[in-house]
């Protein structure tokens, strides 16, 4: 995925405030240097008040997806949202896609699009549903 082309069409943009989650030794060091350069900043982890995003890396032996969307939804600004990161389907640690649809249902959100990163990821937008933001 392209600077550009790719995180601003997800909805990154320059001085957003973006928290990773969910980070192991798998995760792809270039994709997350690509949306560092995209939002001018470092990824944080620790809690802040209100973040605009949050980058969520997740893999089938992770917590279950309402899980860990519930958690990201802790530190997120009203109007933020939450980047799922998974493995591809065929790949070590793929979710399967209507796991990720329940998931987010359960957990009160909308997924709203999904987006290929490289050979290996892909991003899922998740929102609150509008109407119900906090």
């Amino acid at each position: 995925m392209s600077n550009g082309t790719g995180f601003d069409r997800i909805g990154f943009e320059a001085g957003q405030i973006v928290q990773e989650l969910g980070w192991d030794e798998d995760v792809d060091e270039e994709l997350r240097q690509l949306l560092m350069d995209t939002v001018d900043g470092d990824l944080v982890e620790d809690s802040l008040d209100a973040v605009d995003a949050v980058w969520l890396w997740l893999r089938s032996d992770d917590d279950e997806v309402a899980d860990a969307l519930v958690d990201a939804m802790r530190d997120l600004s009203d109007d933020g949202f939450i980047v799922l990161v998974t493995p591809k389907v065929g790949r070590p640690g793929a979710i399967d896609a209507s796991d990720l649809n329940e998931g987010a249902e359960t957990a009160g959100m909308t997924l709203t699009s999904t987006h290929n990163l490289d050979s290996d990821w892909q991003a899922h937008k998740v929102v609150r549903p509008r109407g119900v933001r906090r």
